[in-house]
C-alpha cells in the first residue's frame, strides 16, 4: 500500500474549517466545524480515548449543498477539559451544548463511532425530538465498551506519562483494538492530534480516567424521539444479531448497514466506504418518511 495520501485525502485537509469552545457541566468543550452557518446539521462523535480529528477527513466531504458539519472532543478527551467524572450521560448534554452554539439552521443527525455511538444514542433517547436521527457506527451494545475491555485488562490506556521523544510517541500509536489494513496517511494525521506539548516532552491528550462505566447495555435501550440508524463493521465488534437487537429494543423500523472489509475503526481503514455510506443516509433521511415499528405485544 503506497505511503504517499491521495488526492482526496489532501483535498478534504485543506477544506477551510472553524474551531470553537462552550461550557457545558463547568468543563470547557471543544469543537471543529465545516460548512456555512445556518446548514442543515451534522455532528460526529468520537471513540472513547479519541478526539474530534479522527474526523478531519470525513467531515469536510460531508458537507454538500447547504450541510454545516461540527466534530466535537468530549471531556477527557481531544482539546477539552477534563471533568470531575465520566458518564454517558455528561457525553451526551455536552453534545447538546454544541448543537445550541453551532448555527444550524435545522435539527441536526448525530453520527458516533464506537464510544461516540453509546453517546449518539444516549442524546437520541434524552433528547431526540431535537433530532433529526441518529447512527451509531460499530458501537457494540454491552456490559463495556472495548477501550474499557483493554483498560481493564491493562493491554492499553495506562497511566499517563510523558515522554520525551514526539516521534516516538506518534509511533507507539495504536488503535483499541488493533487491526489490518489502516491507511498509513489517516493513522498518522490522527496519531499526530492524539498528543500535546507538556512539561519535559509530550503525553497523550485523553484523560486515563474515561474508561470507568463508559458501556451501553441492552437494558439502558428504549424507545428513541427520532429515526435512528445503525452501521457495522464487517470485521468489526457488533455482529448483525447484535445490530437488530438493538433496533428491537429501541422500536425503530431503522437500517443496519453493513460496510465490507472494514475493521472497527472504519474511518482508517475503509474511509470512503464509510462516507459513501453516510454520504446516502443522509440523503435518504432529507426526502423520505421515517416509520416507527408497532408496539411489541404480549
Amino acid at each position: 500500500m503506497p505511503d504517499d495520501p491521495p488526492a482526496w485525502f489532501t483535498s478534504a485537509l485543506a477544506v477551510p474549517s472553524g474551531t470553537g469552545t462552550v461550557e457545558a457541566g463547568g468543563v470547557s468543550i471543544s469543537y471543529r466545524t465545516w460548512g456555512e452557518p445556518g446548514g442543515t446539521g451534522v455532528v460526529l462523535v468520537h471513540g472513547g480515548a479519541a478526539h474530534a480529528h479522527w474526523w478531519d477527513h470525513i467531515a469536510p466531504l460531508l458537507v454538500e449543498g447547504s450541510r454545516r458539519v461540527v466534530a466535537v472532543d468530549l471531556s477527557g478527551h481531544g482539546d477539552s477539559g477534563r471533568a470531575p467524572s465520566y458518564d454517558l450521560d455528561r457525553w451526551a448534554t455536552e453534545v447538546r451544548a454544541v448543537i445550541d452554539v453551532a448555527q444550524f439552521g435545522e435539527r441536526p443527525t448525530l453520527i458516533g463511532h464506537s464510544m461516540g455511538g453509546f453517546v449518539t444514542l444516549t442524546g437520541a433517547l434524552r433528547y431526540g425530538e431535537e433530532l433529526a436521527g441518529a447512527v451509531a457506527v460499530d458501537s457494540p451494545v454491552r456490559d463495556r465498551s472495548p477501550e474499557e475491555e483493554a483498560a481493564r485488562a491493562k493491554r492499553a490506556f495506562g497511566p499517563a506519562r510523558v515522554h520525551a521523544d514526539r516521534e516516538a510517541l506518534i509511533a507507539r500509536f495504536r488503535t483499541v483494538p488493533v487491526q489490518d489494513g489502516d491507511l498509513p496517511w489517516v493513522h498518522r494525521h490522527i496519531a499526530e492530534h492524539s498528543i500535546t506539548a507538556v512539561d519535559g516532552g509530550w503525553r497523550w491528550k485523553f484523560d486515563p480516567r474515561i474508561f470507568a462505566g463508559i458501556g451501553l447495555t441492552p437494558a439502558d435501550l428504549g424507545r428513541p424521539g427520532c429515526r435512528i440508524a445503525l452501521f457495522r463493521a464487517e470485521h468489526g465488534l457488533v455482529p448483525a444479531d447484535m445490530g437488530e437487537m438493538v433496533v428491537d429494543r429501541m422500536g425503530r423500523a431503522a437500517p443496519v448497514i453493513e460496510i465490507p472489509g472494514a475493521g472497527h475503526h472504519v474511518m482508517i481503514d475503509q474511509p470512503l466506504a464509510l462516507l459513501s455510506a453516510l454520504r446516502t443516509l443522509l440523503a435518504d433521511w432529507e426526502y423520505s418518511v421515517p416509520v416507527t415499528a408497532p408496539e411489541s405485544v404480549g
